[in-house]
């Protein structure tokens, strides 16, 4: 959430960079609502002022002639006008209050004046590349091809079990996720200095709204039919996030940052996707990740996410699969998010390089609605921490990446060699 003293007095600056995202904030309706609430507050204080002044008329009264009782019912009278339209103006104010709040959790995040304008991901800017797309002597399938082939990956049961964008993988091709999922988590932990941390799957309302999923993105959320307002998790950025919810950290606990690492299933509805990628595991409805998340001081988290992204980078060089680093434009910039990089791995079975990790830094937007902060020691005073968060990587697209970038031409997938040792051993996965 936006700062509101920051958008006050900056109000131009604000609608421009917000632009830059496509979203037009309504300036006339903050400023109204801002004037309102203003309004009401000095009201409130008027009356207050009014209260303690009658309080201290009784004397006067008596003075004047009147009896004490005569005195105490006549001001108790005035008082009691005074708090009935205390209480209004109050209760105005606190109105107001919330429609302001209200309008501040549905505007995105202003985007760091290092992102590239543009509108769409076409006009995203390519930072880097790593490796050479694989060519083949024999004509390139995709994954899904070569997972029915060696019986191995079903849409048909995941569609049978639960319905479309599901997938039922088997034998060597299930314990192959699987191997990636520790192989991302052991490199995280031992290499890079995560904590691993095991989160619940399910979250409340308050804890998607601290991330920014919620208002703005319910209808791509899976919300149980319960009474205690549960969603399924999204993505681990919620739960780990929010392990710093309502915190004050210290000095100490921040030095070099917190960084966590966690593996989850995640479960969205994609319904804005409606017809994209409904051939194979590249968009599903369950999916899982190993989630990287930092907190760290204000003055860090520009270094943080280049160092954040280069761990997620690390995982696509150690399986030696080719990819590209690209900045993202401001239309194309998420809701929450002040900056971020995708990692795009190159498939060869669509010719095309497709996202695996997008790696952001939200500034203090997400804290401020978290209320997560830390004491700084120059003034003693707390103050907002930022966070980061990126996919170290996304499992199944991984595992997407791995079985076309290791075909061969007899349709088996060699095993990248990090990953052997995970796989018992196994070196060459065959139907």
């Amino acid at each position: 959430m936006l700062d509101l003293k920051y958008i006050r007095n900056n109000l131009n600056e604000v609608c421009a960079k917000l632009s830059i995202k496509g979203f037009a904030f309504d300036h006339a309706a903050f400023e109204a609502l801002d004037a309102a609430r203003k309004a009401a507050d000095i009201r409130a204080q008027d009356l207050q002022a009014q209260r303690k002044q009658a309080s201290k008329t009784i004397g006067t009264l008596v003075a004047s002639g009147r009896t004490v009782d005569e005195a105490k019912a006549e001001v108790a009278s005035l008082l009691a006008t005074i708090d009935d339209q205390l209480g209004a103006a109050t209760q105005e104010a606190k109105d107001i209050q919330a429609r302001l709040e209200t309008m501040l959790l549905s505007t995105p995040n202003i985007p760091s004046d290092a992102v590239p304008t543009g509108l769409t991901e076409d006009e995203n800017q390519e930072i880097s590349r790593w490796g050479e797309p694989k060519t083949f002597d024999f004509e390139a399938k995709d994954h899904v091809d070569l997972g029915e082939a060696l019986k191995q990956l079903s849409q048909e049961q995941g569609a049978k079990i639960a319905g479309s964008r599901f997938t039922v993988l088997q034998s060597s091709l299930a314990r192959l996720h699987r191997a990636l999922t520790q192989f991302m988590l052991d490199t995280h932990t031992q290499e890079h200095g995560y904590q691993e941390v095991y989160v619940p799957y399910i979250v409340n309302a308050s804890s998607l709204q601290g991330t920014g999923q919620l208002p703005k993105f319910e209808e791509d959320l899976f919300k149980l039919q319960s009474d205690q307002g549960f969603y399924l998790t999204p993505t681990a950025e919620v739960p780990v996030t929010n392990l710093v919810r309502d915190e004050i950290l210290s000095a100490e606990q921040l030095t070099g940052g917190l960084k966590f690492t966690c593996h989850t299933p995640c479960f969205r509805s994609e319904a804005g996707a409606s017809g994209r990628d409904t051939r194979g595991m590249i968009r599903q409805h369950q999916f899982e990740k190993v989630e990287l998340v930092q907190i760290v001081k204000p003055s860090e988290s520009e270094a943080a996410l280049e160092t954040l992204t280069g761990h997620a980078e690390a995982i696509l060089q150690a399986l030696a699969l080719p990819y590209r680093k690209v900045m993202l434009c401001g239309g194309d910039l998420g809701f929450s998010a002040q900056q971020t990089y995708d990692l795009e791995v190159w498939l060869p079975g669509q010719s095309a390089y497709r996202e695996i990790s997008s790696c952001s830094n939200f500034g203090d937007y997400q804290a401020r609605r978290l209320q997560a902060r830390w004491r700084n020691p120059e003034t003693g005073k707390p103050e907002l921490v930022h966070t980061l968060n990126g996919s170290g990587l996304a499992v199944g697209r991984t595992l997407v990446a791995v079985l076309e970038n290791y075909q061969q031409a007899d349709g088996s997938i060699k095993v990248p060699q990090v990953l052997v040792p995970y796989m018992n051993g196994l070196e060459v996965i065959r139907g």
